[in-house]
């Protein structure tokens, strides 16, 4: 199996994330941020990856760390898990409608991070999370998994549609992309014999 796992903790949070590549989209989360919860619940269950995370952080101060250490710390476990990354199908894409809502991502596990987000919002919040908070978790995760990460809202009106699709359609891009492929399984899937490149790994950016 296919498996990592990572401990975080800073003066901010404390988080213990651990994914399965190879599962059948079991959750266990519990952030103390209920709507990025259920999102991460979206995450596991459509990709078909195993997820636990367990995060305390400062929310009587606001959800910005903990949503943002929660993404970095998943990040860096689904890369753990992929390793080398040889065999992996490494591409994926997925467009994913929800009622009014039409989202995709397309994604590249390329060793090579990168985000574009192009996705709006006609609210400030959802419940008490405040909207801006999921492109943080979207670049923490692009950053520390290493993907080149495509999102882009392509018509919607009601914003919990809209980020929900944007987390299935990761889920389901995502789930492309690390299978294995079994006509390539012994191989890296790059002309060059690696996957990741000239491009640094930089840590994610910390906003306070």
């Amino acid at each position: 199996m296919r498996t990592g796992r990572v401990e975080r903790r800073t003066k901010e949070t404390e988080i213990m994330a651990e994914v399965n590549l190879d599962g059948q989209g079991r959750s266990d989360i519990a952030t103390g941020i209920g709507f990025l919860d259920h999102m991460l619940d979206q995450l596991a269950r459509h990709s078909l990856i195993d997820i636990t995370c367990k995060a305390k952080g400062d929310l009587h101060i606001d959800y910005h760390h903990t949503t943002e250490d929660t993404g970095i710390a998943l990040g860096e476990a689904v890369s753990k898990a992929l390793g080398d990354r040889k065999g992996i199908t490494r591409y994926g894409e997925a467009t994913i409608p929800m009622d009014e809502t039409l989202t995709r991502v397309a994604l590249d596990a390329s060793n090579r991070p990168y985000l574009i987000w192009k996705v709006g919002f006609s609210r400030d919040k959802l419940g008490e999370m405040d909207t801006e908070l999921f492109k943080e978790w979207f670049q923490a995760f692009a950053q520390n998994a290493g993907l080149t990460l495509h999102v882009e809202n392509l018509y919607g009106e009601n914003n919990h549609h809209i980020v929900e699709s944007s987390f299935k359609a990761l889920a389901r891009a995502l789930r492309q992309a690390v299978e294995i492929d079994p006509r390539k399984s012994d191989a890296i899937p790059s002309t060059k014999g690696t996957l990741g490149g000239s491009l640094e790994k930089e840590p994610a950016a910390r906003k306070s």
